[in-house]
C-alpha cells in the first residue's frame, strides 16, 4: 500500500475505517464519504411493512445470520453471490433505480456486515428517510448512530437483531424519528454537492502543490 500511493499527490479515503488502514502504513489521506442522491420527498412505505437487505449474498456479509434474525419476516433481499441458494426469493442483483424503488418501500434496512469499508446501502437507505439496523462495527459505526438514526446491534447476534428490527416495525413513531434524522445527516454528509465539491478542493490543492 505504501508502495503504490506515496508517489501520489493525494489519496482520498471513504471512510475513518479505511484511512486507519493507510495512515498505519505512513500514508496522510483525506476522508470524504461516497456520495449519495438525496430526495426531497420519499414516498409512503409499503404495507404490511418491509425489511430490505442490500447487499452481497456472501458469508462475509454475515447474510447467516440476517436469515436466522428476519428470513421469517417479511424480508425483501436484493443482491446476488455465492448463497444466492440460500435465499430463494432473493431478486438478485437489481438496475439501480430499482434499489431507489425497494428503499422508497421498505420500513426498515438491515446491515448486518461489521465490516463494511463504507455501507453504501446504509448511506442510501438514510438518505431515503430509512432507519438502519446495523452491526456494531466497520465502518456502519461512522454512519448509523445508535437511537438517533438507527440501533446498533453487535455483531453476528441474530437475537439482538431480530428484537431491534421488531422494535423498528411496533413504533411507526420511532420509525419516523429516526428516519427524519437520518436524512438530515445524509444531505449534509453525502449529498453529492457537497461530496463533489470536497473532492474538487482535493485536486486543487494537489494541482497546486
Amino acid at each position: 500500500m505504501r508502495f503504490l500511493l506515496r508517489p501520489a499527490a493525494a489519496a482520498i479515503c471513504v471512510s475513518e475505517t479505511v484511512a486507519a488502514g493507510v495512515r498505519a502504513v505512513g500514508v496522510e489521506v483525506v476522508v470524504i464519504p461516497n456520495g449519495v442522491r438525496v430526495p426531497e420527498q420519499v414516498g409512503v412505505p409499503a404495507q404490511p411493512p418491509e425489511v430490505l437487505y442490500v447487499g452481497r449474498l456472501s458469508p462475509e456479509k454475515n447474510v447467516d445470520t440476517l436469515l436466522e434474525a428476519v428470513g421469517d419476516l417479511n424480508l425483501v433481499v436484493a443482491g446476488d453471490g455465492p448463497l444466492r441458494e440460500r435465499v430463494p426469493n432473493a431478486l438478485g442483483a437489481v438496475p439501480h433505480a430499482e434499489v431507489e424503488r425497494l428503499l422508497e418501500r421498505a420500513s426498515v434496512v438491515v446491515a448486518p456486515c461489521e465490516r463494511e469499508g463504507f455501507g453504501l446501502a446504509a448511506a442510501e437507505a438514510m438518505a431515503f428517510g430509512r432507519p438502519v439496523v446495523a452491526a456494531a462495527g466497520g465502518a456502519l459505526l461512522e454512519l448509523v448512530t445508535d437511537d438517533e438514526t438507527g440501533l446498533l446491534v453487535p455483531p453476528r447476534d441474530a437475537s439482538a437483531l431480530r428484537a431491534a428490527v421488531e422494535r423498528l416495525l411496533a413504533d411507526p413513531a420511532l420509525r419516523q424519528r429516526l428516519g427524519n434524522e437520518a436524512h438530515t445527516r445524509a444531505r449534509e454528509r453525502f449529498g453529492w454537492d457537497g461530496v463533489i465539491e470536497r473532492t474538487l478542493e482535493v485536486y486543487r490543492r494537489a494541482a497546486e502543490a
